[in-house]
Formats: structure tokens, sequence, C-alpha cells
């Protein structure tokens, strides 16, 4: 919106809606899978966000994870042609390469998922892939995102971490060796915005990670700033991978923010009074 663009915004709101009323926004309340009730005539490019986001939300019902994560994309692929959408960029998931144990992840190492979540999400990319001869494609494949916003996410690793910190002064890791790759929230908002500028200029895939960190050492970066124990726990969750995200950095996008200033956020948030431990704030 403050780019000058006309949205259209398409949501379950089973999280609320949260977005201030603007003259170029249109909120339309929908399930994806109604594609009858999802409007693209006149539309340039589709930027699309919605899933069952994360393993355990997946693993409640597989049967919706695979019909929204998978099912919905063919839909909406075909409506976007069908309607001569130039360009689709779709959230993807850093979560497709499962365990790796190479030291640089890239786009092109093979895609080992676990979960269904994981599994759906490399599954809509093939099938929005097949149509790459149609219509320019952007899979972005984003880490783990910290920072603050107005419908937070209190299940991911940092802002998980620095909740525990404040409210418990004490800092549950499961596992903790698990390396994973983040990604600051404004920054993630920044890709999205690079590659609409982009237009049809380099389709394909991106990972969208940079600081490639272990769960204990987030854990650490947290107690220099807020005093906190840290118990270390067994954890049944192996997923471990480093995302190298030269490919996207080729294409012009800067990384301008951090994990330490998605932690700082987090803290001044809450101090604040603008952040608290509340339930819907978890998947």
């Amino acid at each position: 919106l403050e780019d000058g663009h006309q949205v259209i915004v398409i949501d379950i709101m089973w999280f609320g809606n949260y977005l201030k009323s603007h003259k170029n926004l249109k909120v339309i309340e929908a399930d994806i899978r109604e594609i009858k009730k999802v409007p693209m005539d006149g539309v340039d490019s589709v930027l699309h966000l919605a899933n069952i986001s994360n393993d355990p939300t997946g693993d409640l019902d597989a049967r919706l994870t695979w019909e929204v994560n998978a099912l919905a994309n063919k839909l909406l692929i075909e409506k976007a042609i069908k309607n001569n959408v130039k360009q689709f960029i779709y959230a993807s998931s850093g979560s497709v390469y499962g365990v790796k144990d190479e030291p640089r992840v890239t786009e092109e190492l093979s895609l080992l998922p676990i979960s269904d979540y994981n599994k759906s999400k490399m599954i809509g990319e093939r099938i929005l892939l097949s149509y790459k001869d149609e219509i320019t494609i952007q899979c972005i494949r984003p880490a783990t995102v910290c920072g603050v916003s107005s419908r937070m996410r209190l299940d991911l690793s940092v802002s998980m971490l620095t909740m525990q910190a404040l409210t418990k002064s004490k800092i549950t890791v499961f596992g903790g060796q698990q390396t994973r790759p983040n990604i600051h929230m404004k920054d993630m908002i920044g890709v999205y915005s690079h590659f609409l500028k982009l237009g049809n200029k380099d389709p394909g895939i991106f990972n969208a990670g940079f600081e490639n960190i272990s769960i204990l050492d987030i854990a650490k970066k947290i107690t220099r700033i807020i005093p906190a124990e840290i118990e270390v726990t067994e954890s049944n969750d192996p997923r471990s991978y480093r995302q190298d995200s030269t490919k996207l950095l080729k294409t012009g996008f800067t990384q301008k923010y951090t994990v330490d200033d998605g932690i700082i956020d987090v803290i001044e948030a809450y101090r604040n009074g603008d952040l608290g431990d509340y339930e819907q704030f978890y998947n």
C-alpha cells in the first residue's frame, strides 16, 4: 500500500484481521479452496502467503493441510493464468530441506521433507513450477521469521525463547544443536516487495535466510540481554539445515536486519505493553 499498489487480501481470518483500513485495500474473508471467492480479474501479481503453517498445526489434520497447501495451489495458479496475471510469488518454506549436513544449503540441493507440512509445501512448489512456461513463478523459501507484528507468532524460535526469558526468567531449549536459518520480519517483507518490483525478471526458487544459528546459541544471545536460566531437554524435532541465500542477494536484495534486532523488538514491545504472552499468538 505504501508503494502505491491496490491490494486485495483473501484470508480465512482464523486469527483475526489486524489490517488497518485503506482506500486501496479490500479485505475478503474466504477460504482459498473456495476458488470462486478469489477475484483475479485485473490483478497483475499474486503474493500467495496462505497456508496451514508449521509442523504441529499441519499434523492436526493431514487432509486439510494437503488441500490448503497443495490442492489450492493448483486452483489458484490456473485461475491466475486464465485471468492473465503476470506474476505469482509463492511463500514456500525453508523446512522443505529437512535434515541437511551440508555447510551451504543452496536451492539446487535435494529436498528431504519430514512432516506433512514440509511435504505439502514441497509438492505445492512442484505444482506451481509445472506452470512456469505460462506465468512468472517466484518460489521463496523463507527461514524462521523473527521480529514483531500485530498478529504475533510466539511459536517461532527467536520470539518464543525471548518471551520465555521475559515472563519466566527461564528458557527451555529442546535439543539445542539443531541449526536453523533466520530472517527478520522486515527483511521478509522486503523480499516480497523486492520481487514485486522485479516483476517478471528472475523467475525460479530463492532461499531467504541469513543467520544460521543453533537453537542453543539463540538462547545464549537472549540471555546476554535478559538474565535467564537455560534448560536443555530432549527433542523429537531433528530438522537442521543452513540456508545459503547468495542467489537472492544476486538479484539485488540487501539484508538490513538481524536476529539481535528481532530479540530487541520483542523485549521493547513487551516492556512497552504492546505485546503479551497470549494464546492467540500461537498457531
